[in-house]
């Protein structure tokens, strides 16, 4: 077999620190290899977007070298932009202004709904990938699946500060993100001490607690994760109990997104995504309120989401970055297509594509959670992996 000639980069969903080390880390290597590099900008969008008649459509794609990739580690974000494309599921209104009419009624799946997947395939032979390396979460490698299963080769990187994507122990943006968060939530200790509150932080994590939980355990707190219904009136109960307890009179509880009580529901709002998912209540603010209610104590929410995916990435999601692009990097050098950059028993390793059908990867309740003190469990974890705890849907 050839070695691949030109190798594709895109990101996709939402940003975390540590993308642009990745699209650095690959061109770099990519380079040195003898492969020419493109960025495929704004995500899933750049291959159902572009512009027919150029090869190189600027719009959406930008051919990346040493030069002009050589700072942009420094910083967050991605540069080539992004967006939570579904190219399967797009809605009318969202086709390209180029698609003619007539082949986009061969796409049509009803109800307004087209699969673009045939012109992602026809644009990627347009644009002469040998090889596509998508970086993202569950919804955007969902899509790189069925590019693979068209037989389009290419390796994935997993991205999400959730840490929820199927196979990998590890995803980039995670530990960025639990650093903030403790950055931010030590930062406020100081105003529920000064007014003697209960505090609510709200964390992102509408399947998983990973974020939560370990943002819990770096901080000495409470946390509430999706993978264990809590009771409202035993949480109250805690903070009172940690109020009391405090010199300086104040306690908070961290809640992942899509925590939730027993019997309680958190309404959706807003408009569903490409992928099928709308905004939560936010639980922050319910639970303030139920709290203070039911305790008669002083209480305040604070929203730590987007923060948290905002600004450069610390040393543990740079290096895990810069290791997965040149690992992947290998691979492709390899010939080996079709799987995932992974951490597997805290080791790097190379996994199957997630499967949509398994959903997120879960917090394996019972060997990483307390459930009745609503912590993390601190104890046993001799010959654990650097991250701790032995979690669900790691086997490659």
């Amino acid at each position: 077999m050839s070695k691949p000639r030109r190798i594709g980069i895109l990101t996709g969903g939402g940003d975390v620190p540590g993308l642009n080390s990745v699209i650095k880390s690959v061109t770099y290597r990519a380079t040195d290899l003898g492969y020419e590099v493109i960025g495929i900008r704004r995500g899933w969008e750049g291959l159902t977007h572009q512009r027919p008649g150029a090869e190189l459509d600027p719009a959406y794609i930008i051919p990346l070298d040493r030069v002009n990739t050589r700072a942009i580690d420094r910083t967050g974000g991605t540069v080539l932009h992004s967006s939570r494309t579904n190219p399967r599921k797009m809605k009318a209104e969202r086709l390209p202004a180029h698609l003619a009419p007539e082949r986009a009624a061969t796409m049509a799946t009803g109800d307004g709904i087209y699969d673009l997947t045939p012109v992602v395939l026809d644009n990627i032979e347009r644009l002469g990938l040998d090889v596509l390396v998508p970086i993202g979460g569950d919804d955007t490698l969902s899509f790189a699946q069925t590019l693979s299963d068209h037989g389009v080769p290419l390796i994935a990187i997993p991205k999400t500060m959730d840490n929820d994507v199927q196979g990998t122990e590890y995803c980039i943006g995670f530990s960025s993100a639990v650093t903030r968060a403790k950055e931010l939530i030590n930062r406020q200790r100081t105003t529920l001490g000064s007014h003697e509150r209960v505090g609510v932080f709200r964390i992102f994590g509408r399947n998983a607690g990973f974020s939560a939980l370990y943002t819990a355990y770096v901080t000495s707190a409470r946390c509430l994760i999706p993978e264990a219904p809590f009771d409202l009136d035993h949480l109250c109960r805690l903070m009172v109990e940690d109020h009391r307890a405090n010199p300086s009179r104040y306690a908070f509880v961290i809640a992942a997104e899509g925590a939730i009580w027993e019997g309680g529901k958190i309404q959706e709002v807003g408009e569903a995504d490409a992928f099928g998912h709308r905004h939560k209540a936010n639980i922050a603010e319910i639970l303030a309120a139920e709290i203070k209610a039911r305790t008669r104590i002083e209480t305040v929410f604070s929203e730590l989401t987007y923060d948290l995916r905002s600004g450069e990435p610390d040393s543990l999601d740079q290096m895990v970055a810069i290791t997965f692009a040149n690992v992947a990097m290998d691979l492709i050098a390899d010939g080996v297509h079709g799987r995932m950059m992974a951490i597997v028993d805290g080791k790097y390793a190379h996994a199957p594509l997630p499967d949509p059908k398994l959903g997120a990867r879960s917090v394996n309740v019972g060997k990483m959670y307390n459930a009745e003190r609503l912590r993390p469990i601190y104890g046993g974890l001799l010959g654990h992996p650097l991250l701790l705890g032995e979690s669900l849907g790691t086997r490659a």
